[in-house]
């Protein structure tokens, strides 16, 4: 553990209740970031006074990103607090539905690309302009390597637009000193989530689909395993690190040997 990695670094982490994001906040911190933790989940709190009680700084901000005003309003809440960005890692997202294409209706469809592109569509919008003025940023998008896998198309859609968001955003932004990269997760062991992303009434054809996705996951990794929190937040603590200096417009696969 490099633990001065983030010393006197100002970092926004989306997503932070729960799972990746709540891994990559905590380390963080504990490496010297101050955090601005946000999430639409009351949860969000319980990992601010975490880290406050380990001795770090932090504050939550409740904010629904899947809207522009909410992405925009987080951002500023944050500036006013910190003065600045250094470090944005949009970890927002997450398939819904896991289901054949030709299961899901238009609302569904509609509810899997707001999840997980749009929180991280506008929150790089918002962030951009404060780093555009102080000459310096690093942007650290969660994608998935489902953009290859079974019974998430809405979902795959999703996390194939972050990734050419991605190296867009690292295209017109290098020469400005801006950093925009990448890290797409394979199939993650995780408690059991607090807040589920679907509290609708699973059927046996749901259970029988998730399956199939787990096996597809687990076939695909030549390791032949789910990973770990702590193995996602080390590759996008990487990223979002100066040791990552030279990347930009990259898309890191961590999925065991799935490259998605």
């Amino acid at each position: 553990m490099r633990s001065e990695r983030f010393r006197d670094k100002i970092m926004i982490v989306t997503g932070a209740a729960q799972g990746i994001g709540r891994e990559v906040a905590i380390r963080a911190a504990a490496e010297g970031a101050r955090l601005a933790l946000v999430d639409r989940s009351e949860l969000v709190h319980e990992v601010a006074v975490e880290i406050e009680t380990a001795g770090g700084s932090s504050i939550a901000i409740l904010a629904d990103l899947e809207n522009w005003e909410g992405a925009r309003d987080a951002v500023a809440t944050a500036i006013r607090q910190f003065g600045r960005i250094d470090v944005l890692v949009n970890n927002v997202g997450g398939a819904i539905w896991m289901r054949p294409f030709e299961h899901f209706d238009d609302r569904q469809i509609e509810a899997e690309i707001r999840r997980s592109l749009f929180p991280t569509m506008w929150c790089c919008r918002a962030v951009l302009p404060s780093m555009i003025e102080v000459g310096s940023g690093v942007i650290v998008n969660v994608s998935s390597i489902a953009t290859r896998g079974i019974n998430r198309v809405p979902y795959s859609a999703a996390k194939g637009a972050v990734n050419a968001l991605t190296v867009a955003m690292a295209m017109e932004n290098a020469e400005r000193g801006i950093r925009v990269n990448a890290v797409a997760p394979g199939g993650t062991d995780a408690p059991q989530r607090r807040i589920p992303r679907n509290s609708e009434n699973q059927t046996e054809d749901d259970g029988r689909w998730i399956d199939e996705v787990v096996r597809q996951t687990t076939e695909s990794s030549f390791m032949k395993r789910y990973g770990t929190l702590e193995e996602q937040a080390n590759a996008i603590l990487f990223m979002a690190s100066d040791e990552a200096s030279y990347l930009t417009g990259t898309i890191l696969p961590v999925g065991g040997g799935d490259t998605g």
